[in-house]
């Protein structure tokens, strides 16, 4: 593996509310597609819902780097959808990662 961070990877563990679940995934949808076509820095955004258990969701996205990942925090359409989803929550946990190259 290579020393030098490839990407700046975040993935986010969401509980949803159920009886917010359908607003929440077109919203979070929505977040979705506004960060790929609005931000230059982000590489990726994908949404996961755990099969067994559909009120759980996964976000693995991927951005050029951290820099570009504290510009996603501070952009509108973050915020609004933030506040707008932050009572649908029943719990939300975060985590940031480098992503390395792999050597070959």
């Amino acid at each position: 593996m290579k020393e030098r961070p490839d990407m700046f990877v975040v993935t986010v563990l969401l509980e949803v509310d159920g009886r917010h679940l359908p607003e929440f995934m077109a919203e979070m949808k929505k977040q979705a597609r506004n960060s790929l076509e609005r931000e230059k820095g982000c590489r990726q955004f994908d949404i996961c819902v755990d099969a067994q258990a559909p009120r759980r969701v996964f976000l693995y996205e991927i951005y050029a780097d951290k820099t570009a990942f504290d510009a996603h925090l501070r952009t509108d359409h973050f915020l609004e959808f933030d506040r707008r989803v932050n009572d649908w929550l029943v719990s939300k946990g975060v985590e940031c990662w480098e992503r390395l190259e792999s050597d070959g």
